[in-house]
């Protein structure tokens, strides 16, 4: 996959990560989601260049699979309902949201935290007496 094209790009370029973890939580969804909303294929770009859509590789937000890049905005757990208002909204010229779409902060697990729950203890906790 070339870094450098000579492809026109749209106003919008859509990038897929379909990399295992993000293909292991369905990016195929995303993809299809994509194709179906703009009405063009991977590497293409829509007829009025607002839109180009293209296949990643990982994009590091791996926990928060699936997920895309749309020029710096970052688009994470994402369901199909989610890829069509955020594609829909970028036509009618509203900025989605960034981020996770199910509301977690940055990449807390689903289930909320599971340590560093509680504030840490103060100096010497745990140290013998004897010392």
């Amino acid at each position: 996959k070339a870094v450098v094209s000579s492809r026109v790009r749209g106003k919008y370029h859509v990038q897929i990560c379909t990399t295992t973890p993000c293909m292991l939580r369905d990016s195929d969804m995303v993809v299809k989601a994509c194709k179906d909303n703009l009405g063009i294929g991977l590497g293409d770009t829509t007829t009025d260049k607002m839109f180009t859509l293209c296949e990643v590789e990982c994009l590091g937000a791996c926990v928060n699979a699936p997920m895309m890049q749309i020029n710096d905005a970052y688009y994470e757990d994402l369901s199909e309902k989610d890829v069509h208002e955020i594609l829909d909204d970028l036509r009618e010229g509203r900025t989605p949201a960034p981020g996770s779409r199910i509301d977690r902060f940055a990449s807390e697990p689903i289930t909320g935290l599971t340590s560093l729950t509680s504030p840490p203890n103060g100096p010497g906790f745990g140290v013998r007496d004897d010392l």
